[in-house]
């Protein structure tokens, strides 16, 4: 289908009720060599209850198409050069940066791909949602708290009255995103876009925020925008797709009509390349002589709540609780769960980035309370790649000098060897040579992640800590940096913690698996017993949540869910203590908690 034959269809389905007509909508951006179209000739309409999603590789231009018809297109770097953009028959190219102001979240909202960098980090949680509210004139001051309260609990939030006097960064990545919705819909509007709404949650929370959007769409008849490279949850939520390279429009189809036949070779790319959870060969399990690089024992990670007028603990959040890991040199051992499980505090513990309790032996050294200087010795062989790659890289300094520093800190290399070094990192997670003089805020979220990859493999470590490492890149970029992955491992023999909420890509690249839920292990084994004979309540749970890339084949229940269980909590008062869960072996190498 055409874009002219699209627009016609929506135009005579949606006259009455258009929400948003985009036509023939140009962007130019500055560069060194002169200015540079990004967006060229793109065309779309949104009418009310409708789903569009924009598809295509990071960098095509789908977040830019958001940012200009949100007016928040960087100046003077980034202009609009043609095209008009209306909001009903406000046209919204002409507006002032004031009458912007009021039509943003009060009638167009966006919830954006990177929550960090998107949230005060010296504001509470309650200061920002009341900050929202009280800006569009939606509650009285005396009521904010409150509506902020009740929008958390929308968002499915756990402890809603904890989570208000928090801060961004004592909030995992997916209560970070959580919290970016609630604020998004705040206002009820009119239109919501959605630029990778649901990449940094686990699959129930996902199922989850994707019935909430429902819901509104059909409470307020909201139209929706959504950018997202998962095509699982293209298959759920679209009515209609239009696929983007290079600033162009290449297709434009119902969802229907793109899954069963895309027409452009580009579309067939991005299908093809769609991991898909079940079509894994089967992977036999590892000699049990093969030696540990990493184990842990008994380790424990508590944060403390403070409260009352002297500002004392008043409860304990136990983040990570007795837990045991071991993984074998050469492996991937996956660390699956729900956002606020703990997967990532394990990670951090590793790396010596907050304090724990436990053992935690690396090549047979032990790890744990080292000091500074001699923790410096041991990273060189422990890289991290940060689940969030725009609060990780150095906003100030060229992404080249920043793949660069870990090898001059530990002196690997300097002069000509240390840029021909960087120039091969950045080959090798598909980055072009003229990347390395360029700022992350110059690139899409998915390259600013294949940066931090390439930082991460600078230093030739034996074990990588891969913290949703290939959570914000589009499939086809994502199945090339899995074989990356996969390729630096049989060559170099490298040692993957890998954490993620995503099991078709944990099918791909583990070895053995783990289930965590609030802080303690229930399930853990060799991939295949794990995947596809899972035995505890919550590893079924996780697996029948997946989003399915095929618009034939039924929703999953979650979408269709108007009362969800409310969750359990990792807070507990000073004198109490979460109940302890026992791994009992119920097939050779395969464990399950009591």
């Amino acid at each position: 289908m055409t874009s002219r034959s699209f627009q016609n269809s929506s135009q005579n389905q949606h006259s009455e009720g258009r929400l948003l007509s985009v036509r023939d909508l140009h962007v130019q951006v500055a560069t060194a060599t002169g200015p540079k179209t990004v967006l060229e000739g793109l065309s779309f309409e949104l009418g009310r209850e409708e789903t569009l999603c924009l598809a295509g590789e990071s960098g095509s231009g789908k977040s830019m198409a958001a940012l200009a018809i949100m007016g928040l297109l960087p100046k003077p770097m980034a202009r609009i050069t043609k095209g008009s953009i209306k909001l009903g028959n406000l046209e919204l190219t002409h507006l002032s940066e004031n009458s912007y102001r009021k039509v943003r979240a009060a009638r167009i909202s966006m919830i954006f791909q990177e929550p960090m960098t998107s949230l005060n980090p010296i504001r509470t949680i309650q200061k920002q949602l009341c900050e929202t509210l009280l800006e569009h004139r939606q509650c009285s001051r005396q009521d904010a708290p409150d509506r902020a309260l009740a929008l958390l609990k929308d968002v499915r939030l756990t402890e809603p009255e904890q989570r208000l006097q928090q801060y961004p960064h004592e909030l995992s990545g997916g209560m970070r995103q959580r919290v970016m919705i609630a604020m998004a819909l705040a206002c009820e509007p009119e239109i919501l876009i959605a630029d990778e709404p649901t990449t940094a949650l686990d699959v129930t929370v996902q199922a989850e925020i994707l019935a909430l959007m429902r819901g509104l769409q059909e409470s307020h008849s909201t139209g929706l925008l959504m950018i997202t490279h998962d095509m699982g949850v293209v298959a759920e939520m679209a009515d209609h797709v239009m696929v983007i390279k290079e600033g162009r429009e290449v297709e434009t189809a119902s969802v229907r009509q793109l899954f069963i036949k895309p027409t452009h070779p580009y579309s067939q790319k991005l299908l093809k390349a769609v991991p898909r959870l079940g079509f894994a060969k089967p992977k036999d399990p590892l000699p049990d002589t093969l030696e540990s690089i990493l184990q842990i024992k008994n380790l424990k990670v508590h944060f403390f709540i403070h409260g009352g007028v002297f500002n004392r603990p008043v409860a304990r959040i136990h983040a990570v609780e007795n837990v045991s890991l071991s993984i074998r040199r050469g492996s991937t051992l996956a660390l699956v769960g729900e956002s606020g499980c703990g997967k990532s505090t394990i990670g951090k513990a590793m790396m010596g980035l907050i304090p724990c309790s436990g053992q935690i032996q690396f090549n047979g050294e032990s790890i744990t309370g080292l000091s500074r200087l001699n923790m410096k010795r041991v990273l060189r062989n422990i890289q991290m790649i940060f689940q969030d790659p725009g609060a990780s890289l150095d906003s100030r300094m060229k992404v080249g000098d920043q793949v660069a520093e870990p090898m001059v800190v530990h002196k690997i290399a300097r002069g000509s060897e240390l840029k021909d070094r960087v120039a091969y990192l950045f080959q090798r997670v598909g980055l072009s040579a003229d990347s390395i003089e360029r700022y992350p805020h110059e690139f899409s979220g998915g390259q600013r992640q294949r940066v931090c990859i390439a930082r991460a493999l600078s230093l030739s470590p034996k074990l990588i800590i891969a913290d949703e490492c290939v959570s914000a890149l589009d499939v086809s970029i994502q199945a090339q940096v899995l074989e990356l992955l996969k390729e630096l491992q049989q060559d170099d023999g490298i040692a993957y913690l890998f954490i993620s909420h995503d099991m078709a890509v944990i099918e791909q690249m583990a070895d053995d698996v783990a289930v965590m839920q609030l802080g303690q292990i229930v399930e853990y084994g060799h991939r295949d017993a794990v995947l596809r004979d899972p035995r505890h309540l919550y590893t079924q749970r996780l697996l029948s949540a997946v989003p399915i890339p095929d618009p034939e084949i039924k929703k999953h229940p979650f979408l269709h869910q108007e009362v969800f269980v409310e969750s359990e909590s990792p807070i507990f008062q000073l004198n109490e203590r979460p109940t302890p869960l026992y791994l009992k072996e119920v097939t050779s190498g395969h464990q399950v908690a009591l």
